[in-house]
């Protein structure tokens, strides 16, 4: 009989992230979450334990809080589930999930090998725009010391992932570099459909800051 590691996993991320601050928080983490759930109501064929598990534990040990080293989530979501005694196989098989996950670049290439996979990192990016995800970029900014925005600055077509991990833009050319992006990077149609009024929204946003930015509003 399978063992459902869902509920200690629910316990342990949500005690480990509750007062974080950079807005990869516990809630951020919950809503992909129950989003990825949402997604797979319709997409047939998915394991909803390797998807629940691969959502909750995405954001465990993110490169950008270690350092820059990409394998500290796989490992750390490797450590938790063996430690609750999860076989290889299903860890490996959320390991693989937490590394595709990530945006790394706009010029860089971030294909699933799994429907589970497209469903955990449509979550991810659907909690990336709109105005849970406006406010989140903007969260980040304040926590690495970034400004607003500075029209010196011109945004990035970040061609690797080594440039984009070494990025300290200001905030509002995340917007240009990766968040007006996303929609268009979306593998489920579910997710696409969600996705279309959060980026409407992020264009007004956009907009209207600019114009405030300049004393036009």
């Amino acid at each position: 009989m399978q063992v459902n590691f869902i509920p200690a996993t629910v316990a342990f991320i949500q005690e480990k992230f509750a007062q974080e601050g950079s807005g990869h928080d516990w809630a951020h983490i919950e809503r992909v979450w129950q989003m990825a759930r949402r997604l797979a109501e319709e997409e047939s064929g998915a394991d909803l334990q390797v998807t629940e598990l691969a959502a909750l534990l995405h954001d465990i040990a993110d490169w950008k809080f270690h350092g820059g080293d990409y394998e500290a989530g796989p490992r750390a979501a490797g450590d938790w589930l063996r430690s609750q005694g999860a076989d290889e196989a299903l860890i490996e098989r959320v390991q693989v999930i937490i590394r595709e996950v990530s945006f790394k670049g706009l010029g860089v290439e971030t294909p699933v090998t799994s429907v589970e996979a497209a469903l955990v990192q449509d979550a991810d990016r659907l909690d990336a725009i709109g105005a849970i995800g406006i406010a989140r970029a903007f969260a980040y900014g304040g926590h690495k010391g970034r400004p607003l925005h500075d029209p010196a600055v011109p945004p990035v077509s970040h061609e690797s992932f080594a440039s984009y991990q070494k990025s300290t833009a200001p905030t509002l050319n995340h917007f240009y570099e990766k968040l007006l992006h996303l929609k268009d990077r979306l593998h489920t149609p579910a997710a696409r459909r969600v996705a279309e009024g959060r980026h409407r929204f992020m264009e007004q946003f956009v907009d209207q800051f600019l114009a405030e930015w300049e004393g036009m509003r």
